[in-house]
């Protein structure tokens, strides 16, 4: 599993200089399969030094690292769902991301141009909100009408997903975001089919100096509405992208990049982790969900594993580090034998036995 990232915003806000800091690291993409990369598409690596460490160790040929896909879309503006600007048909474009990233204008520079009278980050969320709320509409509208006649003549399945929808569209009239409401586990099921925009997680990005961006921002994300959200500067961190982290800190900027940050945000709010496995062939780094057992974690490696799990061979990556080899591992006896009802941690280094 890869994650992917939708970046939106209003017109002059930044969301071409963090696509530019984000391509600068974009990474060759022959070795990920289905990866069809278009101009506003870039791919990054997840950075993590769990698997330098582990390819030291094991002496791996090979380092795969986690990746992130970004998709930016044009600038959205407001009255957009009717036609206002370049309209709001590229919110189809992120349908299928996992988080929305919302940048918003922090930054106070006169010489860029403000397409709104001031700045207000919050009017701007507004904005963006309302867009996608209309684009869900349109979409569960149409829907709902089909669904109502394929229910009418006793479809079951139509049946059950037309109240869902219904709910849905009470919302959206609304303006209100579907994430943000309470779903039974079976409604999540049919909403979440519908990849719709309201319905994904967001994490806001306000684009400025701390200085400028962080008494507001405090009170519009934290205090209100303990909203998820990250303070960065982007184009320091796009004349900043090639640097190390000592560079940064020579420079007065903070170790760990912007990106780095944003990347790590997405994780906590999907809920992801990530396990390793290594050996003299490659060290790789896998994306899980939170909670998953040993099983599916082998069903990421390869799907018949997670059917044909026998045992996983267990260890913390730091603990393997401190022995220097999965022999002396063995020997100190912290190699763990787990079975099927094992949940996985982030940064266990797992070996799958699976029969045939």
């Amino acid at each position: 599993m890869s994650l992917s990232i939708g970046i939106v915003g209003l017109p002059n806000v930044g969301k071409s200089t963090l696509f530019k800091a984000i391509t600068k690291k974009q990474v060759d993409c022959s070795n990920y399969p289905f990866c069809t990369i278009e101009p506003n598409i870039g791919i990054v690596e997840v950075p993590d030094n769990r698997v330098d460490k582990l390819a030291e160790i094991t002496k791996s040929e090979k380092k795969v690292y986690s990746t992130i896909k970004f998709v930016d879309i044009a600038g959205l503006v407001e009255g957009a769902n009717k036609g206002e600007g370049l309209g709001n048909q590229f919110l189809a474009q992120i349908r299928e991301v996992d988080v929305i990233v919302y940048v918003l204008r922090g930054f106070k520079n006169e010489k860029i141009v403000n397409t709104q009278q001031a700045i207000d980050i919050l009017k701007d969320k507004e904005i963006l909100d309302t867009e996608m709320a209309l684009k869900d509409l349109a979409t569960v509208e149409k829907r709902a009408q089909g669904l109502e006649k394929e229910a009418k003549q006793g479809n079951k399945q139509s049946q059950k997903e037309l109240p869902v929808l219904q709910k849905a569209l009470g919302f959206l009239e609304k303006g209100v975001m579907l994430y943000e409401q309470e779903w039974q586990e079976d409604e999540t099921e049919i909403i979440l089919s519908y990849q719709l925009l309201t319905a994904k997680p967001r994490l806001y990005l306000l684009n400025g100096a701390s200085s400028e961006c962080s008494v507001e921002a405090k009170a519009v994300f934290t205090d209100n509405n303990n909203w998820p959200y990250l303070i960065v500067d982007v184009l320091t961190e796009l004349e900043a992208s090639d640097f190390s982290a000592q560079e940064r800190v020579s420079f007065g900027l903070s170790k760990e990049s912007g990106l780095n940050r944003l990347i790590k945000q997405a994780y906590e709010l999907l809920g992801l982790i990530a396990f390793l496995t290594t050996g003299p062939d490659e060290t790789r780094s896998w994306d899980l969900k939170r909670g998953s057992t040993a099983p599916q974690a082998g069903g990421v490696i390869h799907t018949d594993f997670e059917s044909s799990f026998i045992k996983a061979e267990v260890i913390d990556w730091e603990k393997l580090v401190e022995a220097g080899s999965f022999t002396k591992a063995k020997e100190n006896g912290w190699i763990r034998t787990e079975g099927k009802d094992y949940i996985i941690k982030d940064g266990d280094v797992i070996e799958i036995k699976a029969g045939a």
